[in-house]
C-alpha cells in the first residue's frame, strides 16, 4: 500500500479518535450531526449512518463511536434525580451497516455497553505502552483481529489530583485524572489524555487518541497483508 489509507470517523465528535489513526498512519474523514469546529481533519455534519451507507466505497477502514449515554449504567442517578435514560442504542443498527461495506471496521463504546458489543477489547490508559494516568476503559468491537490491553492500576497509587466526586460528602484526591463534566483538576485534562485542541466539555465526550493509536496500528497492519 504506496498511500495513506482513508479512515472513516463516524459520530467523530471533536476528533479523539481520529487523531489516534492519524498518528497510527490513516488519513481520516469525520462526520457527526452536529457541528464540530474543532476537529483536525476533513469534516462533513450530517447523519453517520446515511453518510457511511452513501459513501462508504470511498475509504479503507471505518470506525463508529455511536452515542454511548444509552449504554451508560447510571441507574441511582437516574433513580435520584427522576429521570429515565431515553438515549438511542445504535449499537447493532451501526454494526449492520458497517458489516454490509465488507470493509475492517471497529465499533468503540463504553464498558457498560459490553453486552451489545461483540467480542470487544479493552483499553485502559494505565496499561498502554507510555501509560496515561486514566483509568478510562473503553471497549473496541472489530471485524479484525485487534488486542487490547491491560490495566495496570498499579502503576498510579499515589492521591494526587483532585476530584469532585465526593461519594460521602468530602473532598478527595485521586490516585488518575478524572474527565468527567464536574470534575476538577480540569488543568491536568490536556496532558493526561493526550489532546491539546478541545474544550473541556469536548474532552469530557473523546477517547483518548493513544487508545486509538493503539488499535489503528494493528488494524494498519492487517490493511497492508490484505494488499500483500
Amino acid at each position: 500500500m504506496n498511500r495513506r489509507p482513508v479512515l472513516l470517523d463516524l459520530f467523530c465528535c471533536a476528533g479523539g479518535a481520529a487523531m489516534g489513526y492519524y498518528r497510527a498512519g490513516f488519513d481520516v474523514v469525520g462526520v457527526d450531526i452536529d457541528p464540530q469546529p474543532n476537529y483536525p481533519f476533513e469534516f462533513h455534519q450530517g447523519d453517520a449512518l446515511d453518510y457511511v451507507a452513501e459513501h462508504w466505497r470511498d475509504f479503507d477502514a471505518i470506525h463508529a463511536s455511536p452515542p454511548c449515554q444509552g449504554y451508560l449504567n447510571l441507574g441511582k442517578v437516574n433513580e435520584k434525580l427522576g429521570r429515565e435514560n431515553r438515549h438511542e442504542r445504535l449499537i447493532g443498527e451501526t454494526r449492520r451497516l458497517l458489516t454490509a461495506t465488507g470493509l475492517p471496521y471497529v465499533i468503540e463504546n463504553v464498558a457498560d455497553a459490553r453486552r451489545e458489543l461483540r467480542d470487544p477489547v479493552r483499553i485502559c490508559g494505565t496499561g498502554l505502552e507510555e501509560p496515561l494516568p486514566l483509568r478510562r476503559h473503553r471497549l473496541f468491537e472489530s471485524n479484525a483481529p485487534i488486542e487490547g490491553v491491560t490495566c495496570r492500576h498499579d502503576r498510579f497509587t499515589v492521591p494526587r489530583y483532585w476530584t469532585s466526586w465526593r461519594p460521602n460528602g468530602e473532598t478527595r484526591l485521586s490516585t488518575v485524572v478524572q474527565v468527567y463534566g464536574n470534575a476538577g483538576g480540569r488543568e491536568h485534562w490536556p496532558a493526561a489524555m493526550g489532546i491539546d485542541w478541545m474544550t473541556p466539555a469536548e474532552m469530557v465526550e473523546a477517547i483518548p487518541p493513544a487508545y486509538t493509536e493503539h488499535i489503528g496500528r494493528q488494524l494498519l497492519e492487517r490493511l497492508q497483508k490484505a494488499a500483500a
